[in-house]
Order: C-alpha cells, then structure tokens, then sequence
C-alpha cells in the first residue's frame, strides 16, 4: 500500500521540475513510510511512496520496463490479489519477472494485455502508467473505489495522486470549495467522480482514464450490472460461502505481519473465523484486536448499540482461537485538539464522523505497533441490507438517502446556508434522482423489488465510497494497509442481483450472510443485531467538547458562521448529560471545520 503522484505535461520539459514532483510525492509521506522514489522525463514525471507489504526488497518504484521504443514506467498503490495466477500465466507467455511483487506482475500485465489490463485484475488499487512509446497516460482505479485516486486537468496535461493534498502542493492548484463542493462535503453522498476542491476529480471506481496529446479519455471497465439471479436460496448460501472463503484467503497474502478487526459483531466475526481457520491450516494463528471504551457493567445501551461489542469479540476470540488484544482509548485523548488535527490532515476535509474518526485514527495507530495489514468487514452492511432503514416500510416508501438524516444535525446549521445557499434538500433530491435514473429496470419486477434494488444500489455507490475513504484515509494516516474482503466486486455483484426476498429471507438484516457463516460462530454472535461503531459514553468528553466549541465562540472563528450562533451558544451552556445527539454531531463538525479552515486556508464561494 502506498502513495502515488504524478504530472504530465505535453508542453513544458518536466526535468526542471523535480523540486515541485517531490513537493507532491512528500505529502504521501504517511501513506509510504518505507521508501520514496521519483522519475522523471520531458512530459511525465512520477512519484512514490511505499508501505512495503509484499516483496519487500523487490517491489521498489517507480517500476520501469525498457523496451526498444521507450520505457514504461508505473508508480502503484494497492494490491492484485490474484497476482500468482497472472504471473503464471505472463511467464507462459514468455515474460521474466526480476521480482515477485504484485507491482511487476501488474505493470507487465499492461505491457501484454495494453488497456485489457484492467479486465485481468482483482484486487483494490490504483495506478499510473506512463507508456513512453506512445506517450500517453493510464491512469486506473479499482472496481469499487477502495483505493483513492484524485486528477486534476491542466492546460497541456494532468496532475494526479491518491489524495488531494499531494495535488494542492502544486503551484498550479488553488485551495477553492464552491457550492457544489461545500454540498458534496456535507451532504454524507458520494457522487462518483466528483473531488470537493475546485477543478479536482476522482477516477470514477471501476474506471480508466488515458491520457495523451488529444486529451483525457474515459473507459469504464466494470459497474454493477442488473441481471436476472437463477441460483435457489440454498445454492445461493452456498455461492457466498465460497466467494468469501475465497476473497479472504487471497487477502491474506503478505510478508509482514497481519491482523484482523474484530468487533463481535458479524461482519467481522465471520471473516475472523474464515480467515482463523485458513491460517490454522498453514500453521499460523490469527491476531485480532477490538477497540473498547468502557467496561461491560458501565455499558448503556442506546438506538445505535444495544450491547458492548467485547463480551461477543470474546465468544469468538474463544470459539476459533485468535491471539487476541484490547484497544482500550482513552476519552481525553480522543478529544485532544492534536488528535483532530491530524485526522483533518488525513481527510483533507471536514465534515466527517467526528468522534469516530478520531477514534479509529487512533485505533489504526495502536494497532500499527503490532501489525501492518489488517482485513476489515466493511462493506456487509450496504452489500447485503444491514441497516435498520433497509428494513424499516416507511423509509423504504420514500425517495432519499436514509442515512443522511442521521449524519446531518441540520438544526444548529446556519437556517439560510442549508436550506438557501446551498439548498440541502434540493440538492439531495436531486441526487437521489439522478443515481436511481442510472439503474436500469429488470423486466417483471415488481414496485417493491425495484425500490429494494434502488436501495442496495445507492448504498453501494454513493454511501459505502465514503465508508471506503475514511478507512483509507485513517489507516495510511499511520501506514497501515487495511484489507477489505466483502468488497470483493464479484462478490458484491453476486449478492446485488438476489431478490430482496432472498437476502431478507428470514426476517433479519443480513440474512445471506448469516446463513453462509452461521457454522463457524457462536449462536449469540451469529444472532447478535446490528450496532454501530462504537463511541465513548464518558460525559467528560462531551463536557470536553463543548469547551472547545464555546472558545471558537469566544474567538469569533470562521466556523462559527456556518452554524446558528444562538443555538450553538445554549447548546454550549448546557449541561453535558443534558446533549442530544445531533447536537454532539454539531459540536464535532464545528471542531472539524475550524481544524480544516485553519490548515487549508481555503477560499470558499458560495455565491
């Protein structure tokens, strides 16, 4: 897992810019801690910095192949799971390999297959390719968007990397959000393809763009396809058992040591078993860790999480033989200012999940003493109907995004920014409208089923990228590569075209995926409802919280004016047992913006 960077100009000698590539390749710093490498021609230049995870004296780049029309060169972040079978299979072609990095393997499957490379690959990256025969750009991302990568177009070329910031060190580039990207930033909706600041854009997943003389192209290599499933409810159990078993065993190839995120609930718990009993067989023992705040006799249930997740994480801990530890995080840590700031720099926006990132960022860097990889089970919940609003009639009755409402505490919001300059709820009407109309309809079905299809479409499209991102961005803030094996693309397409009946077929969230892996848990685990990542329950951090809210107050800071200043003060006032939870929401997006204004600087137009 790494960072990558690059700029290509048609119209300029890139040799005398090496100042500004390695500008840009050292913002990736966190994304590659192990190495850094640059390269560099008269129209394309390329960075890298490398999290060294397999091969890891060999894997080294920018990775060049010289052949007698010129060099092809790829800067690579990610990993091809199936990069053993297609080096069998380039090497029967008459390829010699000097490495046994996936890198190599990737980059000669471009010199054999050209564009075709991309139908080849199964894995999470993304790349560049610079092909000096032809003089032209690839730049490729993966089917589902877990590995971010950011363009932006120049008069004779593009600037491209795996985050923002590594373009916004070019001089070229301004620090502008207009409306579209303050909207973008607070609606909770990914749109594929759209970038926040001003003139920036993302690979759409699923995506390839080439570069060349005449201009940017696009070709989509993969989508989620609508199709007619055939399979019974008891082969299709049987189909997911085995993509899974798949999935997790080629995730956890590495040369460095590996972990698993293991919360108690099912997601994780099932690839804890997967994973613990494939390791068995190879005569390793999996390690697992969950974050913990509180002790189980302190617990207080809420609508988000009806118990504590380390009783259950132990149950399986128990049950499949894990080497297991405890993340225990510290309130005051999580409200250190310190702390904020460096999941700010990390995102490179605000707006996020507040507490919870802060959290995780500091769960990923505990973990990070100990492992660098770890698999995660993000994805289940938006793959196979694990929300409460999937099975809720009246959400399902109506046109929107249902995770929106809970993420957006529109009441402390300044009234005319929402609902007048940015007009929020048009804007995320509009979008609902535009995603569905993209999905086409299936012959027979019927109003229910197209409305369960619509759900699991958006969900994956526009509401799991965002999930994607923040693991992204938390775990190489602190250079640990975070594996996702539910987000499997021939996974997700399967499960996306079962009947809603099927994947609801016993009246619960998730029904396919318990049948798949009830054998290998404990009954309570199997059984155990949904319950959200978990957040501090100490009153202190919220007392805390509203502390710093009410000295940005004092301060008269730029954030304060997105939000309604009176609201916020009696909010701040109050006594912290006393705050709901859009207004802890408020009070974290508040911090967050502050953080964001003060480190970027940006300027933002509105009008």
């Amino acid at each position: 897992m790494c960072g990558i960077v690059g700029w290509i100009a048609f119209q300029r000698d890139l040799a005398r810019e090496r100042p500004t590539l390695d500008a840009m390749t050292a913002t990736m710093v966190c994304r590659g801690p192990d190495a850094e490498g640059t390269w560099v021609s008269p129209h394309a230049a390329l960075g890298h910095r490398r999290l060294s995870v397999i091969d890891l004296e060999g894997g080294v780049q920018p990775m060049t192949v010289d052949t007698p029309d010129g060099p092809v060169v790829m800067t690579y972040s990610g990993e091809a799971y199936n990069f053993r079978e297609l080096r069998d299979e380039l090497r029967r072609r008459g390829h010699e390999f000097r490495t046994s990095s996936d890198t190599e393997v990737v980059l000669r499957g471009y010199l054999e297959w050209g564009e075709a490379v991309a139908d080849h690959l199964l894995g999470m990256f993304a790349l560049g390719i610079w092909d000096g025969r032809t003089d032209r750009l690839i730049l490729l991302r993966d089917h589902l968007g877990i590995k971010p990568l950011y363009v932006y177009e120049t008069e004779d070329g593009v600037l491209f990397g795996s985050e923002t910031k590594a373009l916004l060190a070019h001089p070229a580039v301004e620090a502008v959000v207009d409306r579209d990207g303050f909207r973008e930033m607070m609606g909770y909706v990914k749109e594929p393809g759209q970038a926040t600041w001003k003139g920036m854009r993302e690979v759409k997943p699923g995506t390839m763009l080439i570069v060349d003389r005449g201009g940017v192209r696009e070709r989509v290599y993969w989508r989620l396809e609508v199709g007619e499933h055939h399979d019974d409810t008891e082969t299709t159990v049987r189909r997911i058992r085995e993509l899974l078993e798949d999935s997790v065993s080629r995730q956890l190839v590495a040369d460095v040591p590996l972990c698993l995120l293991l919360s108690g609930g099912l997601d994780s718990s099932a690839l804890t078993a997967l994973a613990a009993r494939k390791l068995t067989e190879e005569g390793r023992q999996a390690r697992t860790f969950t974050v913990d705040f509180e002790q189980p006799d302190d617990f207080r249930a809420n609508e988000l999480r009806g118990s504590p997740d380390a009783p259950f994480a132990r149950e399986v801990v128990d049950h499949v033989g894990t080497l297991h530890s405890n993340i225990k995080l510290d309130h005051q840590k999580l409200a250190d200012p310190e702390v904020r700031r460096a999941v700010i720099a990390a995102r490179d926006l605000p707006f996020g999940f507040g507490e919870g990132d802060n959290s995780l960022y500091l769960l990923f860097k505990a973990i990070r003493e100990h492992s660098t990889v770890a698999l995660s089970g993000e994805g289940a919940d938006e793959t196979f109907g694990g929300y409460p609003w999937f099975h809720s009639p009246a959400v399902q009755q109506t046109a929107t995004f249902p995770w929106v409402e809970p993420l957006v505490p529109t009441r402390l919001y300044e009234p005319e920014l929402t609902l007048g300059t940015l007009d929020l709820p048009g804007y995320l009407a509009q979008r609902w409208s535009d995603t569905v109309a993209q999905l086409p309809s299936l012959p027979g079905e019927d109003a229910h089923e197209r409305r369960m299809r619509e759900f699991c479409y958006v969900h994956v499209t526009s509401a799991l990228p965002t999930l994607l991102d923040r693991k992204d961005r938390m775990s190489m803030a602190v250079g640990l590569e975070v594996r996702v094996p539910i987000c499997d693309h021939r996974l997700v397409q399967y499960v996306f075209n079962t009947p809603w009946s099927m994947k609801a077929f016993d009246g619960r969230e998730k029904s396919l995926l318990r049948a798949a892996v009830r054998d290998m848990l404990p009954a309570s685990v199997a059984d155990r409802p949904k319950a959200g990542y978990p957040l501090t329950q100490e009153l202190s951090y919220i007392g805390e919280v509203q502390r710093q809210v009410g000295e940005l107050l004092s301060d008269d800071h730029r954030a304060v004016e997105f939000f309604d200043r009176a609201a916020l003060t009696e909010a701040v006032r109050g006594k912290p047992e006393a705050v709901e939870r859009d207004t802890r929401d408020a009070f974290e997006r508040v911090l967050d913006l502050a953080v964001w204004l003060d480190l970027y600087r940006p300027t933002i137009k509105l009008s």
